[in-house]
């Protein structure tokens, strides 16, 4: 989870976006950001770590700092990540088509 806290924290200071709380005076200086907000009820920071979690893998952010290359990539294991994500989109592609063909029989 450290991790996770980590690279976001670089994601936000690599995209410029304000991490203080929005005041309307300052609401000129501050950049638009989108993002995840997670409130922390009653001082409860592990449920709010694992709801921002959950939201993350939600909306693919995850993901996207996963794909972030910091490091060299060995062909191998470039490979490897090719043919998991061509596996991951063949089952998706099939998975619509499936889902299409049973929309169309309810529609007759």
């Amino acid at each position: 989870m450290n991790s996770v806290v980590r690279r976001l924290s670089s994601l936000f200071r690599q995209s410029g976006c304000a991490t203080q709380p929005f005041n309307a005076q300052h609401h000129q200086l501050l950049q638009p950001c989108r993002g995840i907000r997670v409130d922390v009820r009653n001082g409860n920071l592990e449920g709010a770590l694992t709801l921002m979690q959950r939201k993350m893998t939600s909306s693919g952010i995850e993901r996207m700092i996963k794909h972030e290359q910091r490091f060299h990539i060995k062909n191998s294991e470039k490979r490897v990540l090719a043919q998991k994500s061509l596996v991951r989109r063949l089952r998706s592609e099939d998975l619509a088509r499936k889902l299409k063909s049973i929309m169309i029989k309810k529609v007759r």
